[in-house]
């Protein structure tokens, strides 16, 4: 079962995905944060809260498209209540190979972030009950860094690099009594600076603090254990760039639950009625291979185990804003 989000005179609808050519309204005013709510305080499961509720007609999928009307297929109805964050180092990638040459290799020759990632190869899918590897971990933003499947991804004029990571995007709500809920997963491009991180990894952090994109559809239920998507650049209606990559838990050092564990085992993340957006990780990166991306380019990222594909053009700012801080 998918879901997707859109604008209906100004408030978000959530629809059931048919077809690729066709979705269903659930009558439910307030979107899928009002069913996931729903489903919670009635301890049903979010498709029998959805299945009772579907209208009878149909709406054309492209024509919300065409109209701008696509909507992230979770968000807050106050974006500040809805947090954005992610973790890295988390897929093989190519490197089963890779992975065993880490940990054959000496300690004392391995980078912080290789000796992060041999923490996950070795410890990140423990046993259930068990505490597994932590993480690395990072912060976006809040709702307001979302940018809408189809919409511009805009590009700060202090920014050294703008580049896509195709990746999967745990979407949460808290309910009342804490307690953490997986509403599903998404298409996820978690976007970054690479050229700021690049230049000194102390600066990870300020390199994720840009907009980033997830869906356009919401996949309700079990994560497939393997899946292969693409990722894709497109320059004046030409392919710049293209590539596969894998994900789900065959293809990652940590396992999904484990990545939950560390990111909500603290209290300030488990605030009731809060949204979660978590990004697990990628594996592919244009910018590895030497792509650099400019106002216009459409970055496109599917997974046919998701539906429609997420897609997003670059959008550059000309000017800084001026932001000087006033003494009270």
């Amino acid at each position: 079962m998918r879901l997707i989000q859109y604008l209906e005179e100004g408030q978000p609808r959530a629809a059931l995905v048919e077809s690729d050519d066709a979705v269903r309204p659930i009558r439910l005013a307030g979107g899928t944060y009002a069913l996931a709510r729903m489903a919670i305080a009635s301890r049903q499961s979010l498709s029998a809260v959805i299945e009772v509720r579907l209208d009878d007609d149909l709406i054309d999928y492209q024509q919300l498209v065409d109209e701008r009307r696509l909507l992230p297929p979770l968000t807050h109805p106050d974006p500040a209540h809805c947090l954005v964050t992610g973790t890295g180092l988390t897929h093989l990638g190519s490197a089963d190979t890779r992975s065993a040459m880490h940990a054959q290799a000496d300690e004392s020759e391995l980078t912080d972030s290789m000796r992060m990632f041999k923490l996950g190869v070795e410890g990140g899918k423990p046993a259930a009950g068990e505490a597994g590897a932590q993480p690395e971990w990072f912060y976006k933003g809040d709702g307001d860094c979302v940018v809408a499947p189809e919409a511009p991804m805009p590009v700060p004029a202090f920014a050294e690099d703008a580049g896509e990571e195709p990746e999967l995007a745990g979407l949460y709500v808290i309910g009342d009594d804490g307690r953490p809920w997986r509403v599903g997963y998404a298409i996820g491009n978690e976007f970054s600076d690479h050229v700021t991180e690049r230049f000194n990894y102390l600066w990870l952090a300020h390199s994720k603090l840009r907009h980033c994109s997830f869906g356009p559809e919401l996949l309700i239920g079990e994560l497939p254990e393997h899946l292969e998507g693409n990722s894709r650049i497109v320059r004046d209606g030409e392919t710049l760039w293209e590539k596969p990559f894998l994900t789900g838990e065959a293809n990652m050092a940590h396992s999904v639950a484990n990545l939950e564990q560390h990111h909500f085992k603290y209290p300030g993340f488990r605030r009731p009625g809060d949204v979660h957006v978590h990004f697990f990780g990628t594996a592919t990166l244009s910018f590895a291979d030497g792509i650099q991306t400019r106002d216009g380019d459409r970055f496109e990222i599917a997974l046919p185990a998701f539906g429609r594909a997420l897609r997003n053009p670059l959008a550059f700012e000309a000017d800084t804003t001026d932001t000087p801080v006033q003494s009270l």
